[in-house]
């Protein structure tokens, strides 16, 4: 997928969390966290029925951190080929309230981006990288994403879950 699409959609998504309208707000259920001292995971959700696969994720700076770039390397791979009308939706939640639910055309935000893998993508292993900044008024809190990507049939393309967590760290102040 372009950058496999995921890379464009989650920078968009965490850049929209700064400017998205409280009113739209919604409680969904409960959120898993990521366990302690990690500050980002990722999760491929996909199944056999998924045309892409996330291999691995990694990001510079680890942890993220706001308002500086990111580079993030992605390597995964392709079943079929990924034609124009994929999409994908995007959810961005803080705890269990949702922030941001979008449709993103997945070859359209590749061609704007001008990304060096452009639809159709052809099937096998990609690898690319892409650095972003990170908006500085990303606000202090744990954000879970969920991307569930589609061809234009409507058939699995993607299926992948982000958390990142940029709330302060505190030393524990009893060291015993």
């Amino acid at each position: 997928m372009a950058r496999f699409g995921f890379l464009l959609l989650l920078v968009a998504a965490l850049g929209s969390v700064v400017a998205s309208p409280i009113d739209d707000q919604e409680l969904l259920g409960n959120p898993s966290s990521l366990a302690l001292g990690e500050d980002w995971d990722w999760k491929d959700c996909g199944t056999d029925s998924h045309i892409v696969h996330i291999d691995s994720i990694q990001v510079t700076p680890d942890p993220p951190k706001r308002g500086e770039d990111l580079s993030i390397t992605v390597q995964g791979v392709a079943a079929q080929p990924v034609e124009d009308g994929a999409y994908a939706d995007v959810t961005v939640k803080v705890g269990v309230i949702k922030i941001l639910q979008k449709e993103f055309d997945v070859c359209e935000e590749a061609a704007k981006a001008n990304a060096s893998i452009q639809c159709p993508v052809e099937k096998g292993t990609h690898k690319v990288t892409q650095t972003v900044t990170l908006p500085k008024e990303i606000p202090p809190a744990q954000f879970k994403v969920n991307i569930r990507g589609y061809t234009e049939s409507d058939d699995d393309l993607l299926c992948l879950d982000l958390m990142m967590d940029f709330r302060p760290k505190r030393n524990s102040f009893l060291s015993w």
